[in-house]
């Protein structure tokens, strides 16, 4: 499917990032011609071209003949017009996984989260469209919070998506398409890191409030969700996967286990959610069943290739419509090493 392009992966040095430029790299889509990790820190690029070199420490010399390699790094930032126009010259693919994503932090300083979470995707769009750029598909990755947002990170992603999905109108020779999904276990920020520090560390293990249900995925499953948008999506669709909740007293009672570790409750925080929503009521009357995934058409009847009236959904789909049991919690961090007993899996050891 991908074999021969050249595909861009802009926010490629964080979480997600690095995920996806490692399955894309596996072959399992293609043998890519090119592939560009486009970010704004030289640092964390620097650590990733040396993990795929297989060196621990090396000088600046590594860098050189960059540009003639497989896996190319460009610095650059999605805020910035020229250098998104720049990286996007001679791209096939895009997967916009650049964001601001701390809830804390887009709301002290939201106008910085507008200009990556939504001047970021429109130079996106504006490079493609102004320099006819021949991009086949641009994938938006969203989150949970876009969908009924309540804070300032998910009102920029939720006008992400809408922006994505209108420049179907603006460049019909390009695929916008977008994924939406949940807390992604072992990610930098999420919760697990932060509970398995808190045990170590003695306790107390703290809980916001006691009815919090979370949807829980895999970094892999995350890019597995974007694989299948682009493999099936049409253009304007973003897709949702089909995945686990819990509630977080299971997923803490698990990971303390017979510890004699104090679990505190503090509060529900400012701009927090007891449960989470990938499908609103409004979105639940267009959304398409397609196998392990959710696809919510889009709006703008104008760019919806597919006409039915057989909807899967009749209301919201949220965290707290089938959870799983405590034992099933346990299952699911066993099979991905998280629980204490296990050796955690942090983000920078996925690419070992």
């Amino acid at each position: 499917m991908l074999t021969g392009k050249t595909v861009v992966v802009t926010g490629g040095t964080g979480s997600l990032g690095k995920v996806l430029v490692k399955r894309l790299l596996s072959g399992e889509l293609g043998q890519l011609k090119k592939l560009v990790v486009f970010s704004r820190d030289e640092a964390k690029q620097h650590e990733m071209r040396l993990s795929y070199e297989h060196r621990r420490v090396a000088t600046d010399d590594i860098i050189y003949n960059n540009f003639k390699r497989l896996l190319q790094f460009q610095i650059g930032d999605v805020r910035d017009y020229h250098s998104v126009s720049t990286v996007l010259r001679n791209a096939d693919i895009v997967f916009n996984a650049a964001a601001l994503k701390q809830v804390p932090t887009c709301e002290y300083f939201p106008f910085e989260a507008v200009q990556t979470n939504i001047i970021g995707p429109e130079n996106i769009i504006r490079a493609i469209r102004a320099h006819h750029l021949p991009v086949q598909t641009v994938v938006g990755v969203s989150t949970d919070k876009a969908c009924k947002p309540v804070n300032t990170m998910g009102m920029t992603k939720a006008i992400q998506e809408r922006i994505f999905i209108q420049a179907n109108l603006d460049c019909p020779q390009t695929r916008f398409i977008c994924v939406r999904y949940g807390n992604v276990l072992a990610s930098r920020g999420s919760v697990v890191p932060l509970f398995h520090d808190q045990i170590r560390s003695g306790g107390p293990v703290t809980i916001t409030t006691t009815d919090m249900t979370r949807f829980l995925l895999s970094l892999e499953q995350a890019v597995d969700t974007i694989f299948a948008a682009l493999k099936g999506a049409n253009p304007g669709e973003t897709y949702i996967p089909r995945v686990p909740s819990a509630r977080v007293t299971d997923l803490v009672a698990v990971l303390i286990g017979n510890r004699p570790i104090e679990v505190k409750i503090i509060g529900i925080r400012p701009g927090e959610k007891v449960h989470e929503i990938l499908v609103s009521d409004e979105e639940s009357h267009r959304t398409c069943d397609r196998g392990a995934y959710y696809a919510i058409l889009p709006m703008l009847s104008e760019i919806r290739t597919e006409v039915s009236d057989k909807f899967t959904l009749t209301k919201e789909y949220s965290s707290a419509d089938s959870l799983m049991t405590k034992p099933q919690v346990e299952q699911l961090l066993r099979k991905y090493k998280l629980t204490m007993d296990d050796k955690l899996v942090l983000e920078d050891e996925l690419l070992a």
